[in-house]
């Protein structure tokens, strides 16, 4: 630049401009924020219509007529109570490329199944009349054996057939669930409730619905606080086993697992009677001396910790125990004629309470 030219003079930016500019940037900024928000809103509504419509494991009795084409398929599932959205299950199917091998007939289905699992029953087709399914109720508390007689009476499936694949590697290894399952036995992961199966059901068909019934009712449910608490899902259920066999009363479920739990910490033998019982693999109505020294790893009187699994299936009741012990002070308890327990903090105190647990047997208390 020559000395003779000048520099052409900036023109300071207005108060107005200023403003002008800055209110700008804060409705870019608004617009990208509701943006998210919108984009947030409608991907976790879109989620939603994707999951189980509940955790309950309830039958849901479904009929897919003939000539029923994939949307009205969807639309009857909806309205059956089934799914939470048809558009959204028509979605998934073509996604998938499912749909054209669809059977009519009548289903059981539940809602707590996934979309998967409701399109691999509508390939496989209706799985009975479901006037003619036997209801079967498994109750709290029953071990495999017991749950095989139950379903061999029922004509579900034969417990030799059960038994090969709910307590053997071989037969574990074909199942599928959606929580770690143990190598060598299903003791304690099928869960008590009332189902519906189809008679002469595959055992495999049979067991993945109980499963599938644990992990709705309690897995998914207390994954959360199972993570928080660095709980082992094993022992948890071997626990709740343990309480489930020797609470009779509801109340004293929390309480007989602090008392699991305070023996543990202590790394005391749990000596629990319900153990000796298993390892004996008969029921007794007294459990003398002479059984405590049964030779076997569930045997609590000889091995210390827990046992290697659970003696029984538990109910969710004894499940919720297990995951939140009653903290207290108690490392023995008896049980009354009445079903209830004394609980004690020392053997002294435990001794006292068996002594007068023996007079209120013999009705002198």
């Amino acid at each position: 630049m020559s000395e003779q030219e000048e520099a052409t003079p900036t023109r300071p930016e207005s108060p107005m401009r200023r403003e002008m500019k800055t209110l700008s940037k804060r409705r870019f900024r608004t617009a990208i924020a509701v943006t998210i928000a919108v984009l947030f809103f409608l991907g976790w509504r879109g989620y939603l219509l994707f999951i189980p419509l509940s955790k309950r494991h309830d039958p849901v009795k479904v009929e897919i007529p003939e000539g029923a084409t994939p949307r009205s398929i969807s639309e009857v599932l909806e309205q059956d109570g089934v799914i939470r959205s048809g558009v959204a299950f028509q979605i998934y199917t073509r996604w998938k490329g499912q749909g054209a091998r669809f059977h009519a007939g009548k289903y059981v289905l539940y809602p707590d199944m996934r979309f998967k699992q409701i399109v691999n029953a509508l390939n496989v087709g209706p799985n009975g009349a479901y006037d003619d399914r036997p209801r079967v109720t498994i109750p709290e508390g029953y071990t495999l054996v017991q749950i095989a007689d139950i379903l061999e009476s029922k004509g579900v499936v034969s417990k030799e057939k059960f038994l090969k694949t709910a307590a053997t590697s071989d037969g574990i290894r074909q199942l599928h669930a959606s929580f770690p399952l143990p190598e060598d036995t299903l003791e304690g992961y099928l869960y008590p409730d009332t189902y519906f199966f189809r008679r002469e059901e595959p055992p495999v068909k049979v067991i993945e619905e109980m499963l599938m019934n644990f992990s709705a009712k309690f897995y998914r449910p207390y994954l959360q606080e199972m993570e928080k608490r660095k709980a082992n899902l094993h022992d948890i259920v071997t626990i709740a086993s343990l309480i489930e066999k020797e609470a009779k009363a509801p109340q004293d479920r929390t309480r007989i697992a602090g008392v699991i739990t305070n023996r543990l910490d202590k790394k005391q033998k749990l000596e629990i009677d319900a153990t000796v019982l298993y390892a004996l693999g008969k029921h007794k109505d007294r459990v003398l001396f002479a059984d405590l020294k049964v030779k076997s790893p569930y045997n609590t009187y000889q091995i210390a910790g827990l046992p290697p699994g659970a003696i029984a299936n538990p109910g969710l009741n004894s499940l919720i125990a297990a995951l939140l012990p009653e903290e207290n002070p108690y490392y023995y308890y008896v049980a009354r004629p009445d079903g209830t327990h004394i609980f004690s903090r020392t053997l002294a105190e435990h001794e006292s309470a068996k002594k007068q647990v023996r007079k209120e047997r013999s009705g002198k208390i």
